[in-house]
């Protein structure tokens, strides 16, 4: 698992060189972010080169996030035992040679292979430098401030993503859309190894094969129902075996990891409300923000005729909002608590979202930017308490358990918002895409309200807890 706590090899870092290796890890955030909504933004364009459809675009999105998800608590494993700087410093080279392949291939087949390679190495980054900086970091505000910086790069990847993603289909081509980690890829690595100290864990943990694969299945094979269940029909054979399979998966999981000494998972943290409130959180709030994503592209593009470098500029607003209160809340959450910060995230998602659930052809453009703000601002103070929550809310020995399984959950959240939001569309004409995305809205504005409870559940207002 990616341990949180400081090992006691290693000696405390100084206040320059923490910061700067906060700064360096931020950069794995930023490439996961940009990654992410760079190819939303362009995926209007892969469709029309590749000669494809609003599914398989659908799986260009999801192989990379199913992937992502399934492999994050294994990765944080590998860092415990064979070094963090090192598996992180090789997600980087698999990232990057994913990112050639993406860009080399000759089809929709091709790609999404190569996407769910990237995904391999993109689990090696986010959970392994989050445990890079809380390790560096052993202050409980200090950590909760770097958290809050930590989610508001992926706000700025958000802010870079779409508008650089737009340019570059613009005077590039989709293509293009991958070559852009190339610079990213290079920095961190040289960064990584000047900068960044060995770390592992006192113990290593063995890694669960059977939990891994059972897991893989699980999340794989019910996403995959949720994309194909729409065209194949949700009572065919192929779509109830497939859900059966799903089920079944689930139940062996849950079987084997309780069973486990050192178990992928340790399903026994979900007794503590506050830990199972925020893991519900982190799958609400990347839900929304996906689906968001995909049905925003799809709309400006396909319905409202904008090119892909002014969808960018449309959903400025929402990444605009977000890195500004990310770290905001970051320092809401040192100073108060969660609590507050997850009010006001829940209430700026479903007050954006609400705003849409009218949307047709001609909803003025004004209307679509102050939607996108609010989400954004919603985003923004969602994420710092979220993974706070799930990190401080147990004993320090499962902090790092507790940091991989909220990392799972926000990106099978990511996968489970794109196979939603795209079921609900798929097909649909471009005249008719505005009222079939209404549902979507309306999804989008209950996974801000489910914040609401997960608020309450975060423990005392001022942050303390009965560790």
């Amino acid at each position: 698992m990616t341990a949180t706590t400081i090992d006691p090899a290693q000696p405390v870092l100084g206040t320059r060189r923490r910061w700067t290796v906060l700064a360096v890890c931020c950069l794995s955030m930023f490439l996961v972010g940009l990654d992410t909504t760079v190819v939303n933004v362009g995926l209007p364009a892969i469709g029309h080169g590749l000669g494809v459809g609003t599914r398989s675009l659908e799986w260009t999105v999801d192989a990379y996030t199913i992937v992502l998800a399934a492999l994050l608590i294994s990765s944080g494993a590998l860092a415990d035992r064979f070094g963090r700087r090192r598996v992180f410093q090789s997600g980087l080279a698999v990232f990057g040679a994913a990112s050639l392949l993406c860009a080399w291939a000759p089809s929709v087949g091709a790609l999404v292979a190569a996407r769910a390679v990237q995904g391999i190495g993109a689990s090696m980054l986010s959970p392994v430098a989050l445990a890079i900086v809380v390790n560096a970091m052993p202050d409980p505000r200090e950590r909760a401030q770097a958290i809050g910086i930590w989610a508001s790069v992926f706000g700025l990847s958000m802010a870079v993503g779409p508008v650089t993603g737009g340019a570059l289909v613009a005077g590039l081509g989709w293509r293009a859309l991958f070559w852009i980690n190339a610079p990213v890829i290079v920095a961190a690595l040289v960064l990584s190894a000047l900068f960044v100290p060995e770390s592992r864990a006192p113990r290593a943990r063995r890694l669960d094969i059977p939990g891994q694969a059972l897991l893989t299945v699980a999340i794989g094979v019910l996403v995959g129902v949720l994309i194909e269940g729409p065209r194949i029909g949700w009572t065919a054979p192929a779509a109830l075996a497939a859900s059966g399979l799903a089920c079944v998966a689930t139940a062996g999981f849950v079987r084997v990891e309780s069973r486990r000494r050192e178990p992928l998972m340790d399903l026994r943290l979900f007794r503590s409300p506050v830990f199972s409130g925020a893991v519900a959180g982190a799958v609400a709030v990347f839900v929304a923000l996906n689906a968001t994503m995909l049905l925003s592209t799809l709309y400006l593009q396909h319905t409202r005729g904008f090119t892909p470098l002014a969808a960018g500029a449309a959903t400025l607003p929402m990444a605009v909002g977000a890195t500004v209160c990310a770290p905001w809340s970051g320092r809401l959450v040192g100073r108060i608590g969660p609590r507050t910060p997850l009010m006001l995230a829940g209430s700026f998602i479903t007050a954006g979202a609400l705003c849409l659930t009218g949307l047709d052809r001609h909803t003025s453009l004004p209307l679509l930017l102050f939607a996108y703000l609010l989400i954004g601002i919603g985003f923004g103070f969602a994420n710092a308490p979220i993974t706070n929550t799930a990190v401080s809310g147990l004993p320090p020995a499962q902090a790092g358990v507790a940091g991989a399984i909220t990392s799972t959950a926000r990106q099978f959240g990511a996968a489970l918002g794109i196979a939603l939001a795209g079921g609900l569309v798929a097909g649909t004409s471009p005249a008719g895409l505005a009222r079939a995305s209404h549902p979507g809205w309306l999804l989008v504005a209950a996974c801000g309200l489910l914040l609401v409870p997960v608020a309450f559940a975060s423990g005392p207002r001022d942050g303390r807890r009965n560790t």
